[in-house]
């Protein structure tokens, strides 16, 4: 049995060496990324028995992903399908002012066509948690209604809920947006999301403290987690707010820092850390993701408790 569930699509990530230009680039370095198995590995590094639960295409590339993810150590629950292919998403990396580029290939991916009724629901009824991300629904009319009957089926068991908004603005409008959140919200008990989010997406007004209160007396949510960007973090509780400032890190790939917060979050809660600590090791657990290439935080616990602690050495020997 699972400590935690996630369920969502896992592309291949695509990227030139160094920051080249994807149009000039002669060869590309491939990872396994994925918001919901992101999550998956950093709550397996941080101590939670992690599954991940998708729908790929029976072919190379959906092996590919498989292959990978149970290297970091998760389990894989997939349902394997012959139509729809892989989805893929390019990484142009850039400094200023050209900044990093995503180009999404995922357009008939096979976890676009993906049910509840295709899925184990044991799976998610025993686990402790369950979560799954706003980048899921946002797929297809199909996955909308997919994650609708999970979150359900998870609640049904009384397995805890949790869901990161994470909007993408390439997948959909943030009315589009909105009109699903707002369907998915009273199904869920912890939610994690951006401030700028809140304020696009949902059209809230006020400062983060101010948007968690609001989130938490409108929709009935148990935690809440507003994530500022380079000023921190913070979360709504009993009615309490714990803040958090961001750790001092040189970032390697920021791609992928959120799923590292957001696992690491959930991995401390269910090992029965309160709020505030469960906080601290999402904030230096995201801050030592900017430091490792790649959308998966390969961290260890013993790398996060040094982070906590203030004991990092440029070098350890």
């Amino acid at each position: 049995m699972s400590d935690l569930v996630t369920f969502g699509e896992t592309m291949l990530r695509l990227s030139p060496p160094g920051n080249e230009r994807i149009e000039s680039a002669s060869e590309f370095e491939v990872r396994a990324a994925g918001a919901e198995s992101n999550v998956a590995v950093a709550a397996e590094r941080l101590g939670a028995v992690s599954t991940w639960t998708s729908k790929l295409p029976d072919s190379p590339l959906g092996r590919r992903v498989v292959g990978e993810l149970r290297q970091y150590g998760i389990d894989t629950d997939v349902v394997w399908s012959q139509s729809g292919r892989q989805g893929t998403y390019y990484l142009e990396h850039g400094g200023k002012p050209r900044g990093t580029n995503v180009v999404y290939d995922r357009e008939d991916a096979a976890i676009t066509t993906a049910k509840a009724e295709e899925f184990d629901v044991d799976l998610i009824q025993d686990a402790r948690v369950f979560f799954t991300s706003g980048i899921t629904p946002a797929l297809s009319s199909t996955l909308r209604e997919t994650t609708v009957n999970m979150l359900k089926a998870a609640r049904e068991a009384e397995t805890t809920t949790a869901f990161d908004v994470n909007y993408r603005r390439k997948l959909w409008s943030p009315e589009e947006a909105r009109e699903t959140l707002l369907k998915l919200f009273p199904g869920i008990d912890i939610l994690l999301i951006a401030a700028r989010d809140a304020r696009t997406v949902l059209g809230y007004e006020g400062d983060p403290r101010q948007l968690a209160h609001k989130l938490a007396s409108q929709f009935d949510f148990t935690t809440v987690v507003v994530t500022r960007g380079d000023q921190g973090a913070l979360a709504w509780h009993d009615n309490v707010v714990h803040d958090h400032e961001v750790y001092d890190t040189e970032t390697v790939d920021p791609i992928g820092t959120g799923d590292a917060f957001t696992g690491a979050f959930i991995a401390r809660r269910l090992a029965g850390d309160d709020v505030p600590k469960a906080l601290e090791y999402a904030s230096a657990t995201a801050a030592l993701k900017r430091t490792v290439p790649g959308d998966v935080a390969l961290v260890t616990k013993e790398e996060v408790d040094a982070v906590v602690s203030d004991r990092t050495e440029d070098i350890s020997r």
